[in-house]
């Protein structure tokens, strides 16, 4: 039954992770229209490979802050100043960096290490575990130790691995309204990160 619940608690989360148009999505899409689905799939695993390691990660970050409870107000601290500092990147990207990047050509050999390559640079992978493993054990629906923990990461790259799926199935139909999505997805980023940090700020200083 402990099996089942973590499984299906990181099957869940990493879906919802997964689901949000990124830089990933997007590279998916890409990737299938250019080399089709068969190398997008070992682009995927690579994803995914990485997603496994990061949300163990993450579970490990929660766990030990929400035992050391001294801790996260120094965290929330240091997380205000650094979300302040992405909003800013974000709206500096939108609003001055305009140049299109163009994709570059991987060779469909290097499928599987280009996922590992870009799925390592999503910073946001570990933060997004570790906020909502947080949650999870402060409601008490997760609790933290090895066996769990490596429960949650294989739902998490279950989940993962076939959202992703989903978007190279897909591809042909998506690509235009993800192309928009993303085109706008620096300033989304920007604002959310803008609101959260306010709102972090307005919590520390009423504490």
């Amino acid at each position: 039954m402990i099996f089942l619940t973590c499984l299906i608690l990181g099957f869940c989360i990493a879906s919802l992770g997964s689901i949000t148009p990124s830089f990933l999505n997007l590279t998916v899409v890409k990737y299938s229209l250019r080399n089709g689905k068969k190398p997008t799939f070992y682009l995927i695993a690579g994803y995914a490979t990485v997603l496994f390691f990061q949300a163990n990660l993450g579970a490990y970050l929660a766990n030990v802050l929400m035992k050391n409870s001294e801790y996260i107000t120094l965290i929330q601290k240091i997380g205000t100043g650094i979300l302040f500092l992405l909003s800013l990147n974000f709206f500096r990207v939108y609003f001055v960096s305009k140049e299109k990047i163009k994709a570059k050509e991987v060779p469909k050999s290097k499928s599987y290490f280009y996922g590992i390559l870009m799925s390592a640079l999503n910073m946001m992978a570990i933060p997004f575990y570790f906020t909502f493993i947080s949650l999870l054990i402060g409601f008490d629906y997760f609790e933290y130790n090895l066996l769990n923990a490596f429960y949650f990461s294989i739902g998490s790259t279950i989940g993962s691995f076939t959202l992703y799926s989903l978007y190279a199935i897909v591809a042909k139909n998506i690509e235009h309204k993800l192309n928009f999505i993303a085109s706008k997805m620096d300033l989304i980023l920007g604002c959310l990160t803008g609101v959260v940090a306010i709102g972090n700020l307005i919590y520390l200083l009423n504490k």
